[in-house]
């Protein structure tokens, strides 16, 4: 049983026991203690119900955070290939600026292995766009 149901259960018992209760302090003691057990129902209630909002906002959150992820990979790839194809019509200090800032996104340690396969993709692929190069 849920916590603001055990206080509703209460403060009704309460109520019950003001209304039989034969003098009027018996009577105000018991529907004090009615009307408290009754606000603490409705504030642990109030907080039942935050938390169930809480956490399906965060289902929502985190659906909403992969799509936005997905849709900038996309924009990434998307960028990633326009510099490809444009990689040989490219001033040299530009393709060592774009090549050295690559070879710095992924972690320190693996900046060399990241390096070795951006410069291999390069070699493999420079006469790709331009076929008067071959």
């Amino acid at each position: 049983m849920f916590k603001f149901l055990q206080y509703r259960a209460r403060a009704a018992a309460y109520g019950e026991l003001a209304r039989s209760s034969p003098g009027k302090d018996d009577t105000r003691k018991f529907e004090k203690l009615q009307d408290s057990l009754a606000s603490r129902a409705d504030n642990e209630q109030v907080l039942a119900d935050q938390y169930v909002d809480a956490v399906n906002a965060g289902g929502t959150e985190r659906l909403r955070g992969a799509a936005l992820a997905a849709e900038e990979e996309r924009v990434l790839r998307c960028l990633g290939a326009a510099v490809i194809m444009q990689w040989n019509s490219l001033p040299t200090t530009l393709q060592r600026e774009i090549f050295d800032t690559a070879g710095s996104v992924g972690t320190l340690l693996d900046t060399a292995a990241l390096r070795g396969q951006i410069a291999r993709f390069l070699h493999k692929h420079r006469h790709d766009t331009d076929p008067s190069k071959i």
